[in-house]
């Protein structure tokens, strides 16, 4: 696979940034692609590995050294293929993926692992240049209808592979417009929205039906999901986590999601009153994972006086920990691009007072520095430590606390069981109510764009054997047998 030699003669090299400076003053992606020559030589990287771990590593068991190897031949249209082959989206998770294939990379044991993402993002970017990625509508429709129910990357997904096997498919969406946490949930500085809108573009002429400010549930009524065939519940894991914390009704405690989802609708015209705005404000993030992360890019772009982010865990190790050996997912410090743009970050502290004036405004936050106790067989303790106490200047608090689980509006509507973590129980994707599948972080959990994908896939390979007695939609990795890219 790709060059014999390619791993000894060639290092690692990753798309590069505009400068800060530069890229703070707008919402737009600020990557430099690396030219063909460079992609090349970094698909040339992958060895022929006697069993190629990135496979296990990425949820959808993409053919990494196939289409590694031919862009190493120069052969674009036929690492497209096989990209398409397993994944639905390469343009969203070669930009938005943590690339769990990378960490799982052979080369990775001795040296940096091979750009996978990278190259990815590469080869899709080159399919839609070239005019590679064209609608293909299903020659036969079975006459079987599928309402499929949230529109983020699991339903997308769940869409197009049941639309392949001939099923007529409509889409349902809460929001006004198609995508899920892709559209609104995710800054345009790390996916710009005309990337979703021309992959949209490519399902409706398959024939696909979208419909927007539809929620199931609510305006529209879950008995009318009786005239569907099947249903494939993915609206995703919805209900935010917040803090039982003094003060926590502050005006300025934020929710980091509508924070975010508000600042990308104004960019496109939308009319937000009252928008939330991080413009010479001392603004905190609470929370350390990617949604922090996108807080204090948004909050450097509108101008913050200043940007703290706190992490109640203790800090990661700037290496793989021996407690995450190769090729587990590791325990490693992750400094994000925005993170490189300004902020202060802190690690094993908690908040113990929103501190807020007469008029009800924040004003200040108090915190504790913390420590975790390990008991052999017991949960880690939280140990707050004395004399530790601070207070903090803060108008604006982000709380980038991730998500407890699903809405229950429509597992009560329609009877569905769900798990202690209020997931909706679905044993091979199909729920108690049989003609009902649910996929993506509603069924899991909060999670990953690419474990959405995933769900999204695997679950219309049970919906199409539910309706139709057996499928050729294809298992996980093995590549799609109706993929006609």
């Amino acid at each position: 696979m790709g060059k014999i030699t390619g791993f000894k003669e060639f290092e690692r090299q990753d798309e590069k940034y505009t400068e800060v400076k530069d890229r703070v003053k707008n919402y737009k992606e600020f990557t430099v692609p690396l030219n063909e020559s460079e992609i090349t030589e970094q698909g040339s990287r992958c060895m022929d590995c006697g069993i190629p771990f990135c496979h296990s590593g990425c949820p959808l068991g993409n053919l990494i050294p196939d289409f590694n190897h031919m862009v190493y031949q120069g052969e674009w249209q036929k690492a497209s293929w096989l990209l398409h082959s397993t994944n639905n989206f390469p343009e969203f998770t070669g930009r938005l993926c943590p690339a769990p294939c990378e960490k799982s990379c052979v080369l990775g044991i001795i040296e940096d692992p091979v750009s996978i993402e990278n190259i990815e993002k590469s080869i899709v970017e080159r399919a839609f240049k070239e005019g590679w990625i064209k609608p293909h509508p299903p020659k036969v429709r079975t006459g079987k209808t599928i309402a499929v129910v949230g529109s983020g990357p699991a339903g997308l997904a769940a869409a197009q592979q049941l639309n392949r096997a001939g099923h007529l498919v409509t889409v349902f969406e809460r929001d006004d417009a198609i995508g899920g946490l892709l559209r609104y949930g995710i800054p345009n500085f790390k996916m710009e929205k005309g990337i979703i809108d021309r992959r949209l573009a490519i399902l409706i002429a398959e024939g696909i039906i979208f419909k927007t400010n539809v929620n199931v549930g609510v305006n529209y009524k879950v008995e009318d999901l009786k005239a569907f065939d099947a249903v494939v519940l993915c609206g995703g894991a919805t209900v935010r986590r917040s803090l039982p914390t003094p003060g926590i009704d502050a005006i300025g405690v934020v929710q980091a999601m509508d924070f975010l989802t508000q600042q990308t609708k104004v960019l496109f015209g939308k009319e937000i009153k009252d928008q939330v705005m991080a413009t010479d404000k001392n603004v905190i993030v609470i929370g350390g994972g990617d949604t922090g992360s996108d807080c204090v890019g948004t909050s450097n772009r509108h101008g913050a006086k200043s940007v703290v982010n706190f992490e109640i865990m203790p800090k990661p190790p700037g290496h793989r920990s021996p407690t995450t050996p190769w090729p587990y997912w590791p325990l490693q410090l992750k400094t994000t691009s925005s993170h490189k743009e300004g902020v202060e970050r802190n690690w094993l502290i908690n908040t113990k007072e929103f501190i807020k004036d007469k008029d009800g405004k924040l004003t200040a936050l108090k915190t504790i520095n913390v420590e975790w106790k390990m008991v052999p067989g017991q949960r880690p303790q939280l140990i707050e430590i004395e004399g530790t106490e601070k207070t903090w200047p803060c108008d604006l608090a982000l709380l980038a606390l991730g998500f407890t689980g699903p809405e229950a509006t429509l597992s009560d509507q329609l009877g569905l069981e769900t798990d202690v973590r209020s997931n909706y129980k679905a044993t091979k994707y199909q729920t108690n109510v049989p003609n009902i599948f649910a996929a993506g972080d509603m069924r899991r959990g909060q999670s990953l764009i690419v474990w959405a994908i995933s769900e999204g896939r695997e679950a219309a390979r049970e919906v199409d054997r539910f309706l139709m007695g057996r499928t050729n939609l294809a298992t996980k990795g093995s590549g799609d047998l109706l993929s006609v890219h």
